[in-house]
């Protein structure tokens, strides 16, 4: 067997069904193939040392001895087993909602599969037990897409589904310009509903509707498509509005966005900061393109 090794995640963009999947609804997932984590791994004698690069490698430098101590934690082995050279490059930041915390623990679950401390069949509670260090409470959905590097539909309770595209929108993601922390926005969604149940189980409802729908619109293979498309996002949308995750540099980005033509936006991810999809029907403006990354 060899003992170099290495693996990639990517990152990833929530379509629909944000907050309302850690309490059994569905969302969708798609990676996005842009923004990646590799990893790779040269054997040796020596302590194991680490080397972080990319644009976004050096945010990872407490992050990965912070989960490499809680998988030697649930694994009961030293972390002075680990010997060689580890070398993580990232292109995704760090508390975006772009996923960057599942493609670290992906990538490390993957890595410790191969020294043989995690077998296959257990990667995914593995990782998303990692995750947990990251969000207080992981749905799964960051992980799954980063396991599967494909689109997906998702339920917390094993539902998987790879989520098929008759045609492709034209979508972006675009950073408002404040960092946003998940376990934040989490608990600020779980007081709310913990304040007005019925209101919030209605809201969380109001977010599966949108997640039907947009499937829906990608499975239509019609110029009315995009239409059931924007309404999907712009109800997802109105679920982080009443959650109170829209406010102040997020509020301001989605108003820019829609002033310069976008006509559905929505948060992706927690909310509260971090990043924001958009839809369009026609081209944006140069100076809005240039701020935009695809989908």
């Amino acid at each position: 067997m060899s003992t170099n090794f290495s693996c990639k995640s990517f990152g990833k963009c929530i379509l629909v069904g944000e907050h309302s999947v850690l309490r059994g609804k569905p969302a969708l997932v798609v990676p996005i193939r842009s923004r990646s984590l590799e990893l790779d791994y040269q054997a040796g004698s020596q302590p194991l040392e680490l080397y972080l690069s990319g644009d976004h490698g050096q945010e990872l430098q407490l992050l990965v001895w912070g989960v490499l101590e809680k998988a030697c934690e649930m694994q009961k082995f030293s972390r002075s087993e680990l010997k060689g050279k580890l070398t993580i490059g990232s292109t995704i930041p760090v508390g975006a909602g772009m996923g960057a915390s599942a493609a670290l623990c992906v990538a490390l679950t993957r890595w410790l599969g191969f020294l043989g401390y995690v077998q296959e069949t257990e990667y995914y509670e593995f990782a998303r037990n990692l995750e947990n260090l990251f969000h207080g409470e992981s749905s799964g959905l960051d992980i799954a897409v980063a396991l599967s590097g494909s689109g997906l539909r998702f339920v917390r309770n094993g539902e998987r589904h790879t989520l098929e595209m008759k045609w492709k929108p034209r979508w972006y993601i675009s950073y408002t310009g404040k960092r946003g922390v998940t376990v934040d926005a989490v608990n600020k969604v779980k007081d709310f509903i913990a304040k007005d149940p019925t209101r919030g189980h209605r809201i969380d409802d109001e977010m599966h509707e949108a997640v039907d729908l947009a499937q829906k619109a990608l499975l239509w293979d019609s110029p009315e498509a995009q239409g059931q498309l924007i309404d999907a996002i712009n109800k997802a949308g109105q679920c982080f509005e009443q959650w109170g995750l829209n406010e102040g540099a997020p509020a301001r980005h989605i108003q820019w966005l829609r002033d310069n033509g976008a006509i559905a936006v929505k948060p992706t991810g927690s909310g509260g900061g971090g990043y924001v999809l958009s839809v369009w029907v026609n081209e944006p403006p140069a100076e809005v393109l240039k701020e935009l990354i695809p989908c």
